[in-house]
């Protein structure tokens, strides 16, 4: 009896120190570990023995958490989630701290749709620094996972805005003591399957490294799940890349084959797969369980489990697919008695690690956040600066330009931020920094003095409460253009003039307020400028009228019109600009007598069907009818009318008339026999008769006049915001006519309101920076032309998912082939031998120039045409050259060869854009 209470304790103490060394472990295997439950109320331990920290060290608005109530198998739990629905930043980050070097786990939990208040649904994007890491959509809870090496100090961890507030309920951080071989990747998690696991899923404490794995008994129907106890699994020592023991032990078996089917739709094409098999039949011998590894039907690798005296193996395998992954596994049947055997499998998207803003910059920008804190603990500018400054997102107030293939700061804009206190003293260190504003705040004390190696071309110091004077070495930079300083009332506000080497636009020190004899008489020539206009459109409404009247009295005219109407174009300045164009009313009986009631459908757009018509007169039409279904709305059909009522050119489709009768919206123009570019470049059309390189180079030109055109309108830039080839239409002699005006919008110009546009654009034409800050400029346009170009040079479509992955995209398919001066191997082949290559170089390298990711280095539609008349004039004479060598015995006029120049054009300044930045050589893209 004895004996046995002896043996009993002794068992007990047994389990007690079993325990404590298993507490004990799981305790110090999460040292490192960062578990963040965002707006907990303090630190938590969770049943897997996990600390939990609020993330009121990161974001310490209690008004952005909201409770959640998450289903569970034994009933609900109650957390917490933090919405970002402040009123600056589009972008969301928490810095989780790692060892450079050291490969991290970094995992996210996003809850589901009941959370959300708003009729829409949420979505939005994930990143690991910069790499974008997944997409979260609110109509179910996901978690998002990925595996990265650190390169800093520091990881960040980010929500990108796309529709509605973005989210987060959990993030979690977990080093790695193995590497799983990608240092230059980030390694997205797709699926981690525990293969005949029929219980819950298995973590940490059993995984000291908390990877999660999941039950997958059902992953394979007719496989017979085997399991062993552990003390008969033995796992060779110094295997580095492992799941843990519980995983090990159960695993799948088939006398033939296992088959696993995962559906990944996703527009990454690269992956890595993990399979780890581990023998569970202590009977088995080397060559008895031999089977073959086929992914999507290719195989890959032939597994002995048993050789090697091991009884374990892990097999990576890098593979490409678009849509599903089949991995089957074949009994090999001349050699194997025992069908193939899966115990856990890993699968990763594997993604680019993208390169981040110039550090020395980060850290920068990171010093000026902390100074502006000290006493401005509540702005919310500065509460949104997280993660990098510049990508993908740039922060509130900075704009970034890539210099020598690295992303610095180039513009700092704080106006108008409520700041107060001392100016950050570390601005001066941003060395790349071209234009500073810090208008219209608080700010204190004396104005930070730049070291002479600046290449600061704009400062705005205007309505601030700086004291003392003017640094005297601000004027000793040589790249300070423009300097404005008024309505600081405690600043000597005295130039020192003998130490000014140029010049320099500024506002003196003066208030907007105060008035010189100069602003004295500007007003009084502006005020003479007012009465003059006003009494010229006080006689342009007498002719109107007077016109108005000869009309009603023409009674007997074929059918209703509005001859040589009069339209305002709207502007938010008191500018107007008026023309005199002919547009027609016509009545919906007109309209579908012309179209002999819809008979002849020749095209399909955003605001609807076009129609084949004949006019009265004889005169052929197309004829948009915007159908019930349309994207497009009343807006886009007054913008259109409104727009081509004031202007005329030869390369711009003109409006002749439009409809607005039963609630149809119609609009009427010449028909254009030769369709459009696109269809000629690659359509039905183009299969009947290439275009030639001349006529090529002819309509780019002229469509680039149409485009100039706009952007000069009466003083006040017109941006089309939809350039493609679909919307270049081809007359019966060829000549391009730009059309479909029904996403134009001026220019912003200073005074405008701040409100944001809508962006709009076709895929493939799409401006990034526009999309990413959604700051609208005629440089949107000229990006549009440039894929344009590279469609007429190439003959390919601007966005082509059915092509290998790396040509998807014409622009980034291109640009690689432009800078190794390979230019022959992407000119379309119809034209090959049918170019003179200078001519040829020229366009290719405007094309370059016009898809700079960075606008400032885009040249403008003026330059653009100066270098395509240049192209042409090098063509024709060329070819009339040839003609003339041909009388001869001909001769080779394609032998030129060039190289590729950095910057093909430099762009004209403009007021919004400094020279200083205009006139630098513009970098080279990282691709």
């Amino acid at each position: 009896m004895e004996g046995t209470n002896y043996q009993n304790s002794k068992l007990v103490c047994c389990f007690m120190v079993l325990y404590i060394f298993i507490v004990i472990q799981s305790t110090s295997s999460q040292e490192d570990f960062v578990s963040i439950q965002c707006c907990a109320d303090s630190n938590y331990t969770d049943p897997n023995h996990i600390t939990w920290v609020p993330d009121d060290k990161w974001f310490s608005d209690n008004g952005q958490c909201q409770d959640i109530v998450t289903p569970q198998q034994n009933g609900t739990t109650n957390d917490q989630a933090r919405f970002f629905n402040t009123n600056y930043g589009t972008k969301w980050c928490y810095d989780l701290p790692t060892i450079k070097g050291q490969d991290y786990l970094i995992r996210g939990t996003f809850p589901s749709e009941d959370l959300n208040d708003g009729p829409t649904t949420t979505f939005f994007n994930v990143s690991i620094g910069i790499s974008p890491i997944g997409q979260v959509n609110s109509s179910y809870e996901v978690e998002v996972e990925g595996i990265v090496r650190a390169t800093n100090d520091y990881i960040d961890f980010c929500l990108l805005k796309r529709q509605g507030n973005p989210y987060v309920s959990k993030i979690e951080l977990r080093p790695l003591d193995f590497d799983y071989g990608e240092p230059s990747s980030v390694l997205k998690m797709v699926s981690r399957i525990d293969v005949g696991n029929t219980r819950e899923d298995i973590r940490f404490p059993q995984d000291p490294f908390d990877r999660i794995w999941k039950a997958g008994s059902d992953s394979n129907q007719n496989s017979n799940s085997t399991t062993l106890e552990p003390t008969n699994t033995v796992v060779p020592t110094g295997t580095q890349l492992f799941p843990p023991i519980e995983v090990l032990n159960t695993a799948q078996t088939n006398p033939d084959r296992l088959e696993f089917l995962h559906n990944f739709r996703s527009e990454y094409t690269d992956y890595i797969i993990y399979l780890y098999f581990l023998e569970l039949n202590g009977s088995v011998q080397t060559g008895q369980r031999v089977f073959d590894v086929y992914i999507n039907d290719q195989k890959r690798e032939q597994i002995d489990v048993m050789s090697n005296g091991s009884n374990y193996k892990a097999l990576k395998l890098n593979f490409t697919a678009s849509q599903f992954l089949n991995l089957t596994l074949l009994k090999d049947s001349k050699e194997s008695q025992f069908g193939p055997i899966c115990n856990a499998y890993e699968i990763f998207q594997v993604r680019q690690l993208l390169q981040a803003t110039d550090q020395e910059d980060v850290d920068v920008i990171f010093k000026i956040k902390n100074e502006l804190l000290v006493e401005n603990k509540d702005n919310e500018i500065l509460q949104s600066w997280t993660g990098d400054p510049c990508l993908p997102n740039s922060w509130h107030g900075v704009n970034c330009t890539q210099v020598n293939g690295t992303t610095v700061i180039t513009k700092l804009d704080l106006s108008y931020g409520k700041f107060r206190g001392e100016l950050a003293q570390s601005i001066t260190m941003l060395t790349h920094l071209i234009e500073l504003n810090v208008s219209f705040n608080q700010f204190t004390n004396s104005i930070p003095v730049f070291p002479s190696s600046s290449v600061l071309a704009s400062m705005d110091l205007q309505n601030n409460n700086f004291t003392g004077k003017l640094p005297d070495s601000l004027f000793t930079l040589t790249h300070l253009t423009q300097l404005y300083y008024g309505c600081n009332k405690d600043l000597n506000n005295e130039l020192p003039t003998s130490k000014i080497s140029h010049t320099i636009a500024t506002d003196y020190g003066m208030c907007r307020g105060q008035k010189s004899s100069h602003h004295r008489r500007i007003i009084l020539i502006a005020g003479v400028a007012l009465l003059v206009i006003g009494v010229i459109i006080a006689c342009v409404i007498c002719i109107y009228k007077r016109r108005k009247m000869v009309d009603k009295r023409s009674e007997g005219k074929r059918h209703i019109m509005t001859k040589n109407a009069i339209y305002a174009i709207q502007s938010s300045k008191d500018d107007i600009s008026l023309k005199e164009i002919s547009i027609e009313s016509f009545t919906l009986e007109q309209i579908e007598s012309a179209i002999q009631q819809y008979k002849t459908l020749i095209g399909e757009g955003g605001f609807g069907s076009v129609y084949r018509g004949t006019l009265n007169d004889g005169q052929e039409v197309a004829v948009k009818v915007r159908s019930a279904t349309s994207t497009q709305g009343t807006r886009e059909f007054n913008n259109e009318l409104n727009l081509l009522s004031a202007i005329r050119h030869e390369n711009l489709v003109p409006l002749l008339g439009y409809c607005c009768e039963n609630d149809q919206q119609i609009l009427v123009y010449p028909f254009m026999s030769n369709g459009s570019l696109q269809d000629r470049l690659y359509g039905e059309a183009s299969k009947r008769r290439a275009l030639d390189w001349p006529t090529r180079l002819s309509i780019a030109l002229g469509s680039a006049r149409g485009l100039t055109y706009l952007h000069t309108f009466s003083g006040r830039s017109v941006i089309h915001r939809d350039v493609k080839s679909s919307n270049i239409l081809l007359d019966h002699s060829m000549c391009p006519k730009v059309a479909d005006f029904g996403f134009s919008k001026y220019a912003p110009q200073e005074g405008d309101s701040n409100a944001s546009l809508e962006v709009r654009g076709t895929a493939g034409y799409l401006d990034p920076e526009y999309y990413s800050t959604q700051n609208l400029s005629a440089k949107s346009d000229v990006f549009s032309y440039g894929v344009v170009l590279l469609e007429i040079i190439t003959g390919r479509e601007p966005l082509n998912i059915h092509r290998p992955r790396n040509e998807w995209s014409l622009v980034e398919w291109a640009k690689p082939y432009i800078r190794n001066s390979r230019i022959d191997e992407i000119v379309d082949p119809s034209i090959k031998g049918g170019y003179h290559t200078e001519a040829m170089w020229r366009v290719v390298e405007v094309a370059l120039a016009c898809i700079e990711p960075f606008s400032a280095y885009r040249p403008s539609m003026v330059d653009i045409v100066r270098e395509l008349e240049d192209a042409l004039i090098i063509e024709n004479n060329a070819s009339e050259y040839m003609k003339s060598m041909d009388s001869f015995g001909g001769s080779n006029r394609f032998s030129i060869e060039r190289p590729m120049s950095h910057l093909p054009i430099i762009p004209t300044p403009t007021p919004s854009e400094p020279e200083s930045l205009l006139s630098q050589p513009a970098p080279p893209q990282p691709r």
